[in-house]
C-alpha cells in the first residue's frame, strides 16, 4: 500500500522531459500508482542533461522520475498501441504532452477513449490552446518565457530580455496540470463521470505575467503604463553588504518604518515619499536606491541580526550549492539519501507539501528504460508468452 491522499488512483503517464513529468511526479509522491510508458528510445531527459553514472539515467531524469514504473511500448505497432490502450482502460487517469494532431491519429484523444473508460480524466497537457492559430506548433520552455512575457520582464527591468535559467514555465503549467487533474477527481466522486482537460502552457504563463504586470492597463482605457515598477526596477535583486549580499523586503508602513530606524534613517519616516505603500511604489527606484547605498555598510551578518531584532523581512543569499547545506532545509528534512538498485546512493528532495492524514509510505526509485514492462503487462492480463512474443517484435521492450 503506497498511502497519501491519492492511494488507489491509476495514472498511465505518457510524457517526456519537464512539463508532463513534474505533473505526474506530483501525483505519484501523493500515493498515486503512475505507469510510465516511454517509446522504444526512452524519454530524452535520460540522456539530455549532464550527469550521469551510467548511460539513460541522468540525474535530471532520476529526479523528475521517482515513484513510477517504466513500461516501453511502441505505440507505432498495432499491438504496442493496444497494449497502451489496455492500460489506459484501467486507468483513472491518462496524461500526455503529445500534440493534439498525433495523439488523435493514435485513436489517443478523449472521445476515442471515452467508450473504453467513462471514467477517465484525461489530461492533455499543450504549448498553445487548441483554437488557437498557435496550436499544434512545437514548442519548449524557452519559446514560452519569450513568447508569454517573461523574458520581456527582464527587458523592461535591465534593458536586455533574459530566461529565467530553470525551466520555469515547465514546472508551473506541470503543477497547474497536477491540480486541475486533482480538481477532475473531486467532481468525478460526484458525478461518476469522466473529463478532458487541456492544459496549455502559453495561456497559463502570459495570465501569470499579466496578473502580475498588467497594472494600470487593467482598466479599459488604460490609467497608466503596464508593469509592477517595483519588480521591474533593475535594483529588485540580492542587494551588496560589505561581504556578500542580502534581500530586504519591507512592504507595510511597520515594517518600512522598521527598516528605516534600523538603518539609521528615522527622517525618513516623515518623507512624503516614503509616508505609505503608495507613495513607496510610485518612488520605487528611490526607495531601491536608499538601499542599495546603506546595505554596502556593514557584512550580511551584521544586518541579519539587525532586521531580525526589528522584525524587517529580510534574508541571505544561496547560490545553488548553498541549498546542500542550509539550516532550515537540514531542520525540516528536506534532503533524503536513497540507494538506488543501479545508480548506488542519490540525494533528493522530500515532498515539500505534507498531509496530516498521511503520505506515500514507499518512495520508488526512478526506473531505468523499461525495466517493469513485463510485469505492467502482466498485471494487464497478458500471458507469459504473449509478452515474450511482443518483446521479440519489438512491440514492447
Amino acid at each position: 500500500m503506497a498511502g497519501g491522499p491519492l492511494e488507489g488512483v491509476k495514472v498511465v503517464d505518457l510524457t517526456t522531459v519537464v512539463v508532463g513529468p513534474i505533473c505526474t511526479r506530483t501525483l505519484a509522491d501523493q500515493g498515486a500508482a503512475v505507469i510510465k510508458v516511454e517509446a522504444p528510445g526512452g524519454d530524452i531527459l535520460r540522456y539530455l542533461a549532464a550527469g550521469s553514472r551510467t548511460p539513460a539515467m541522468s540525474g535530471k531524469f532520476i529526479n523528475f522520475n521517482r515513484n513510477k514504473r517504466s513500461i516501453v511500448l511502441d505505440i507505432k505497432q498495432p499491438e504496442g498501441l493496444a497494449a497502451l490502450k489496455r492500460l489506459i482502460a484501467e486507468a483513472d487517469v491518462f496524461v500526455s504532452n503529445v500534440r493534439p494532431a498525433a495523439l488523435a491519429r493514435a485513436g489517443l484523444d478523449f472521445e476515442a477513449l471515452r467508450p473504453l473508460n467513462p471514467r477517465l480524466i484525461h489530461c492533455g497537457i499543450v504549448a498553445f490552446g487548441t483554437d488557437g492559430r498557435y496550436a499544434n506548433r512545437p514548442a519548449y520552455d524557452p519559446i514560452i518565457q519569450s513568447l508569454s512575457g517573461v523574458a520581456g520582464t527582464f527587458e523592461r527591468a535591465t534593458g536586455e530580455p533574459r530566461f529565467v535559467p530553470m525551466v520555469m514555465t515547465d514546472h508551473i503549467a506541470g503543477l497547474i496540470s497536477a491540480q486541475a487533474i486533482g480538481f477532475a477527481l473531486f467532481r468525478r466522486e460526484k458525478t461518476g463521470i469522466g473529463e478532458s482537460i487541456e492544459v496549455p502552457m502559453f495561456e497559463s504563463m502570459a495570465s501569470f505575467v499579466a496578473s502580475e504586470h498588467l497594472g494600470a492597463a487593467t482598466f479599459d482605457p488604460p490609467e497608466g503604463p503596464s508593469g509592477d515598477a517595483r519588480l521591474l526596477s533593475p535594483d529588485y535583486r540580492p542587494l551588496p553588504t560589505q561581504d556578500g549580499f542580502i534581500t530586504v523586503r519591507p512592504n507595510d508602513n511597520r515594517q518600512a518604518f522598521a527598516f528605516f530606524d534600523a538603518i539609521g534613517r528615522p527622517e525618513l519616516k516623515a518623507d512624503p515619499r516614503f509616508k505609505d505603500p503608495l507613495a513607496r511604489t510610485r518612488h520605487a527606484a528611490d526607495y531601491f536606491t536608499i538601499q542599495v547605498e546603506t546595505l554596502k555598510q556593514k557584512t550580511t551578518a551584521d544586518w541579519l541580526e539587525i532586521f531580525a531584532k526589528a522584525d524587517v523581512p529580510a534574508a541571505g543569499y544561496n547560490r545553488i550549492d548553498d541549498l546542500l547545506d542550509d539550516p532550515h532545509l537540514n531542520d525540516v528534512g528536506f534532503w533524503q539519501f536513497d540507494e538506488h538498485p543501479t545508480e548506488g546512493r542519490i540525494r533528493r528532495t522530500r515532498v515539500p507539501v505534507t498531509f496530516r492524514g498521511g503520505m506515500r509510505q514507499e518512495t520508488l526509485p526512478a526506473p531505468q528504460l523499461g525495466m517493469n514492462t513485463r510485469e505492467i503487462l502482466a498485471e494487464a492480463g497478458y500471458a507469459a508468452e504473449h509478452i515474450e512474443a511482443m518483446l521479440a517484435s519489438g512491440a514492447a521492450a
